[in-house]
C-alpha cells in the first residue's frame, strides 16, 4: 500500500516558509530539467527567486510531503507582487492587477504523479485567493515549445488538458518572455510564455 502524501499550506506570513526554500529550490531544478522547460538552473538563483514568496505576506505555497520530504509544491501570490514581465501583458489588455492572483508553478517529483495531487495544488491556491478576497481571476502560464523540438520526448503530453479540466482557458493574446538557460545552451535566451486564466467564482 502506498503511504499517503500529506498536503501542507504555508503563506508568506508563516515563519516556517523560510525553512523550506532550500528543498523547494532543489525540487524546482529537478522538475524543470524535464521537457518542456529544459531549465539549467542553479541553487543560488532558485533560493533568491523563492524569497519572492517570503516577502509577500499574501503568497501561498502548497506543499506535498512524503513523511518529512517535500516531493511537490505549488505557489501563488497576488499579481501586484509579481515582476513587470508577468504584469505587463495584463496591463496591456486592460486587466486590473489587483483582481488577478498569479499561480507561479506546480512541481511534482515524477514518481508521485498520477495520484491526484494536482487537484490539491489547484484547490489550495484557489481557496487561498478566495479567502484573501477581491480577486476575479486566477492566472498561470506555460512555456511555448515547437511541436518538432528536438528534445521533445515521444510520449510527452502537454498539461493543456489538465489545466482545461481545472477550468483554465488559454489566452493567446497574453504573452510574455522569461530568460533562462536551456540544458543545451551556453547562456540564457528568451522563452515565450502564454497565460491561462480562470474566472474565480
Amino acid at each position: 500500500m502506498v503511504d499517503p502524501v500529506r498536503i501542507d499550506i504555508l503563506t508568506g506570513r508563516d515563519p516556517a516558509l523560510n525553512g523550506v526554500l532550500p528543498a523547494l529550490a532543489r525540487l524546482r531544478i529537478e522538475v524543470f530539467h524535464e521537457f518542456p522547460y529544459l531549465y539549467a538552473g542553479s541553487l543560488e538563483y532558485e533560493q533568491k527567486y523563492l524569497t519572492t514568496y517570503t516577502r509577500c505576506p499574501d503568497s501561498v505555497v502548497v506543499l506535498a510531503r512524503d513523511g518529512e520530504e517535500i516531493v511537490g509544491a505549488s505557489t501563488g501570490l497576488p499579481l501586484q507582487a509579481e515582476t513587470p514581465e508577468v504584469q505587463q501583458p495584463f496591463i496591456d489588455h486592460g486587466f486590473a492587477l489587483a483582481e488577478v492572483f498569479y499561480c507561479g508553478e506546480s512541481v511534482l517529483r515524477q514518481t508521485y504523479r498520477g495520484r491526484g495531487l494536482y487537484k490539491a495544488f489547484f484547490k489550495g491556491r484557489e481557496d487561498h485567493a478566495r479567502a484573501l478576497g477581491g480577486f476575479r481571476w486566477m492566472a498561470l502560464c506555460g512555456v511555448v515549445r515547437a511541436a518538432d523540438h528536438p528534445r521533445r520526448p515521444s510520449d510527452y503530453a502537454p498539461l493543456d488538458a489538465v489545466w482545461e479540466r481545472f477550468g483554465y482557458r488559454k489566452y493567446p493574446e497574453l504573452i510574455t518572455h522569461f530568460d533562462w538557460q536551456d540544458l543545451d545552451e551556453t547562456s540564457a535566451t528568451p522563452k515565450e510564455m502564454v497565460f491561462w486564466l480562470k474566472a474565480l467564482a
